[in-house]
């Protein structure tokens, strides 16, 4: 039986080589679009939140002609992503923030981000990792889901999750290792409709109890 490192060393070699370009899911251009997108893709799928950005971007693509939009327009176009109200008073607040607090610029610092309208850890993570290039390993429930199904970690919450893949997973790949694990997760194992057998991490380190018929 594999040792908890050998296991994981093999996970990152089957994820590595599944995937050795990894795209950013989210189109962006830059730090603000980038946060402006995660922030959409709240209980929304990439894919709806990539096919909107475009109009919202021809609204405003940067903080300053974003926080004088009325906010019924931001949430008119956001429509589709879900949570409209709520994600448009974000954007324009955040927006007006950035703006006169930081100069226009998304701050590169956890806690700054955290700081803003509708940006919760995991949304600041992404912006960390994705925009800044700081190690980062944004852990949602997908994530927590996939690390639970190869006993990495008990799933109680994501926090959890998030400690126990910064505590196993070499820091300079968690950058690369969180988009690996979505892109897994989506082409392998899902959470609907999931072939534990098929699964290539699944088959060899899933929970016994994905097994059971």
């Amino acid at each position: 039986m594999a040792t908890k490192q050998e296991k994981v060393e093999d996970i990152i070699n089957i994820l590595e080589k599944l995937y050795p370009v990894i795209p950013i899911p989210l189109d962006h251009k830059d730090p603000y679009t980038l946060l402006v997108a995660v922030l959409l893709s709240a209980q929304c799928t990439d894919k709806r939140v990539n096919i909107v950005t475009p109009d919202l971007w021809k609204l405003a693509d940067n903080p300053f002609d974003m926080m004088v939009q009325d906010q019924d327009d931001i949430k008119a176009i956001i429509r589709p992503c879900g949570l409209s109200p709520r994600k448009s008073k974000a954007i324009r607040d955040l927006s007006e923030i950035l703006v006169k607090e930081h100069n226009g610029q998304v701050p590169a610092s956890f806690e700054a981000l955290e700081r803003l309208p509708g940006v919760g850890h995991k949304t600041a993570s992404v912006v960390m990792a994705q925009a800044f290039g700081v190690p980062a390993f944004p852990v949602d429930t997908h994530i927590q889901r996939l690390i639970y199904r190869w006993c990495l970690s008990t799933g109680k919450n994501v926090d959890k999750t998030e400690k126990d893949c910064k505590r196993l997973f070499p820091k300079d790949k968690w950058n690369d290792l969180h988009l690996q694990i979505i892109f897994f997760g989506r082409e392998y194992c899902p959470a609907r409709g999931h072939d534990p057998y098929k699964c290539p991490i699944c088959s060899k380190y899933g929970r016994r109890e994905m097994f059971r018929k």
